[in-house]
């Protein structure tokens, strides 16, 4: 029965974020907004919204675990898996804005994070700071950004349609309140089975959070990018990513610290460890999307690699296994140090041909 729950618990989290997004999508297009505006609040929000479901489910019910865990995890399975799996359908395309303004400021908030856990508390008024953030980040983006091309609106169009009567603001209302009492519903039943699972497996609720949780409800984002891949759509699939991390990270975690009574506890091992994993996994998606504005097969392979071994670190460490320290000093001494290195040379190759060309 509580496996039966866990799977619909994350249906209900997938089909009513998808439900949510259709129906307020068309209702901000019938109230007169426009299709970049739609994209920057409600489709990003909506995509984000079963990792808001159950981090503030989870909070409220004493388990900050999976409430912190479902975040971190989620922005380092979007970025790790999500654009190596898409790259590995097509290479992927990286606009200018991302590279510009959307990648550092997804650094930036990655270490601001850490800054705010270090008291081992994620306060309320942190969460304020955040969600102010995200108010700030989104007018800019909407006031600075160019109009739309045709393309765009007609994708729009094609994706939403043209609905302005009166029974398609009713539909689209009944869509909204479905699709939220999925969301509520859903992140219920997948809280408590997770719980129950770490319980019986043994782990702690940490690690659910940050494996089965954050790649269940980062499902909208995993069918959105490859979907997007493989129609040809490549600036969408890494855009999502990196707007879905953005928002996780000032919207969900600013949202569930606000409604949390005294804030959200951080643990030790998310603080030393799974913080500073996000944090690694931001600064390298920067010299990856700056080479050539493209993300090319061979560093798909290296993301999803990465969130492999990550996720097999997890395993081993929560199983006490003992090859947990070999595999340790493989990672951290050998293949890290390689990366790292590889990354820069390819860096400054690209700067330097860049002023040649120039």
């Amino acid at each position: 029965m509580t496996f039966l729950f866990f799977v619909a618990g994350l249906v209900f989290l997938i089909v009513g974020a998808e439900i949510l997004i259709r129906g307020a999508s068309s209702l901000a297009s019938i109230l007169g907004l426009s299709p970049l505006v739609i994209g920057l609040t409600v489709v990003a929000f909506g995509t984000s919204s079963p990792e808001l479901a159950i981090s503030i489910k989870s909070t409220l019910s004493g388990q900050p675990g999976i409430a912190v865990g479902n975040i971190i995890g989620s922005n380092i399975f979007n970025v790790l898996f999500i654009l190596g799996l898409s790259a590995l359908i097509v290479p992927l395309v990286v606009s200018q804005q991302l590279i510009r303004l959307d990648v550092p400021l997804m650094i930036v908030m990655s270490v601001i994070v850490l800054l705010f856990s270090l008291d081992g508390t994620f306060s309320q008024f942190e969460g304020i700071t955040l969600v102010v953030g995200l108010v700030i980040y989104i007018w800019f983006l909407v006031f600075q950004s160019p109009g739309e091309s045709v393309a765009v609106k007609e994708d729009y169009a094609e994706e939403f349609g043209n609905e302005t009567g009166a029974v398609d603001w009713i539909k689209n209302v009944i869509l909204i309140v479905v699709g939220l009492a999925l969301l509520v519903l859903g992140s219920r039943w997948l809280v408590d089975s997770a719980v129950s699972f770490a319980r019986y497996l043994g782990i702690s609720e940490l690690v659910i959070g940050l494996t089965i949780i954050a790649a269940g409800t980062s499902l909208p984002e995993v069918v959105t990018s490859t979907i997007a891949a493989i129609h040809g759509k490549r600036d969408i699939a890494v855009g999502n990513v990196v707007g879905s991390n953005i928002f996780n990270i000032m919207g969900v975690l600013g949202i569930t610290c606000i409604v949390a009574p005294g804030g959200i506890e951080v643990s030790e091992p998310v603080i030393g460890f799974d913080i500073p994993v996000m944090i690694a996994v931001a600064f390298a998606c920067l010299p990856v999307f700056f080479t050539g504005g493209v993300i090319s097969m061979k560093e798909g392979f290296l993301l999803l690699g990465y969130y492999i071994a990550y996720t097999v670190y997890l395993i081993l460490a929560a199983s006490h296994h003992d090859a947990l320290s070999s595999f340790s000093a493989v990672m951290l001494y050998f293949v890290i140090p390689l990366t790292a290195i590889t990354l820069l040379i390819v860096t400054v190759q690209e700067i330097r041909h860049r002023k040649t060309k120039s």
